[in-house]
């Protein structure tokens, strides 16, 4: 069952504290955890956890809109939370009372029908509780006061927001079809790709960047196998608002990445690499997805003898953390190479759902430590006792060992390298997890 996040949206005017609750809620999920270049965080989104429940958060602060005046960017950075979110958490600042900003936001929210949840910010005290009253007068609720910089109320606040989380839902297909999303950044061709691979117009095509405004479902058989295609779109509405924050898209696509079983990431052959196409990118690795990489307008490529090998070399340097997933050269426009994708989409969602006997798996260790014997330190040994794998999609295993800590980085990487040579995990993230052997 794939289940799709609910999504909260942190809405207020400037400098009521926005981005410190956004850290408060999602603690530690920012910083950085893949060492290798090219995984990327956008401070704007984050996941969080509370009450078993998992969620998307955004931080509308860190939208930025250009030269807008102030009240008019706050009202599109509200605009926008208010389209993609579930429930909205409205922050005010309880120590300056009710601005006209303030009741500004308010009325939007009233309009658009969400839940909303109001936090009074800066109540750092029980004494200050008083100052809550005024706030009932925005018409969005009970206030619930909360302090930032000391972490005061947070819980609270977060109970009645999981409150207003809609019911889980799954999607309805068959357990052996193969669900494929389509990411990357607007124009790299991705409503074409859909096309072509359906072998008809089914979804609309344009040269202007965002014009797919929503995802869209669209199921197909080939071979005996089915498939549904999912299309990240851009913004539901069109305008400039949605034009200037490009990035806004991206929830979009971890929205579609989370429903996938195999994500697509789609690169202009003619444009090359950029920033966000790393970016993008990361969200699907960190999700642990199966990933093809798809080189989209190969036909429109000046090419020689080597033009490809160093478009690969220059792939495997800019994504170094996707070492594992395959290249896949094509044109949609022209259906170049076109019948190369979907038995690669095959071959990785095998890989994503391998699982490895336990007695072979082990064998194999013992065959890997063999040749190249566990790290030392400080006179200790790193002693692998048994493995077993825990998981799939991806494939997930545990090590018990001695000293967890042992497991040096490089070693971990030899043993990733060692089960994917040795059981043809090609295009899927592999999980290792160390635990003391007692645990």
């Amino acid at each position: 069952m794939i289940v799709t996040k609910p999504v909260v949206a942190i809405v207020g005017r400037p400098n009521v504290g926005k981005s410190t609750i956004f850290n408060r809620i999602v603690g530690e999920r920012v910083a950085i955890v893949e060492d290798l270049p090219g995984v990327t965080r956008d401070r704007l989104y984050s996941k969080g956890e509370w009450l078993n429940h998992e969620f998307y958060v955004i931080d509308t602060g860190g939208i930025e809109l250009g030269d807008e005046p102030l009240l008019v960017q706050m009202r599109q950075q509200a605009e926008i939370a208010i389209d993609e979110a579930n429930v909205i958490i409205f922050m005010v600042n309880g120590r300056e009372g009710i601005t006209a900003a303030d009741q500004e936001v308010a009325n939007m929210l009233f309009r658009s029908k969400k839940p909303v949840v109001l936090a009074v910010n800066k109540v750092d005290n029980p004494d200050m509780r008083e100052l809550l009253y005024e706030f009932y007068s925005l018409g969005a609720g009970e206030p619930y006061g909360i302090s930032g910089s000391h972490g005061l109320g947070i819980g609270d606040l977060l109970d009645e927001v999981v409150r207003h989380f809609p019911e889980e839902n799954d999607d309805d297909y068959a357990d052996d079809t193969i669900k494929m999303a389509l990411i990357g950044r607007p124009n790299v061709g991705k409503s074409s790709l859909v096309n072509a691979l359906l072998g008809e117009e089914r979804v609309i095509v344009s040269q202007i960047p965002g014009t797919t405004r929503d995802a869209i479902d669209t199921s197909f058989t080939r071979d005996g196998q089915h498939y549904v295609v999912i299309d990240t779109a851009g913004m539901r509405k069109r305008g400039k608002v949605y034009e200037a924050t490009e990035k806004y898209s991206v929830l979009r696509s971890l929205k579609a990445i989370e429903r996938s079983d195999v994500v697509l990431v789609v690169l202009d052959g003619e444009e090359g690499i950029i920033e966000q196409d790393k970016k993008i990118a990361g969200y699907a690795h960190e999700a642990g997805r199966a990933i093809v990489i798809v080189v989209n307008k190969w036909d429109a490529v000046k090419k020689d003898d080597k033009t490809m090998q160093t478009f690969v070399e220059d792939i495997r340097s800019e994504f170094q953390f996707l070492s594992y997933a395959p290249i896949c050269f094509l044109s949609a426009k022209t259906k170049q190479r076109l019948h190369l994708l979907l038995p690669e989409v095959r071959k990785v969602s095998e890989s994503h759902h391998l699982r490895v006997p336990t007695h072979v798996l082990n064998d194999m260790i013992m065959d890997a430590v063999a040749m190249n014997p566990t790290p030392t330190d400080k006179g200790k040994r790193l002693k692998i006792n048994y493995v077993t794998q825990v998981a799939v999609q991806p494939p997930t295993f545990v090590f018990f060992v001695n000293e967890p800590e042992l497991m040096h980085f490089s070693y971990r990487r030899f043993l990733e390298n060692r089960l994917r040579a040795t059981f043809e995990f090609e295009g899927t993230p592999i999980h290792i997890i160390a635990r003391k052997k007692n645990d």
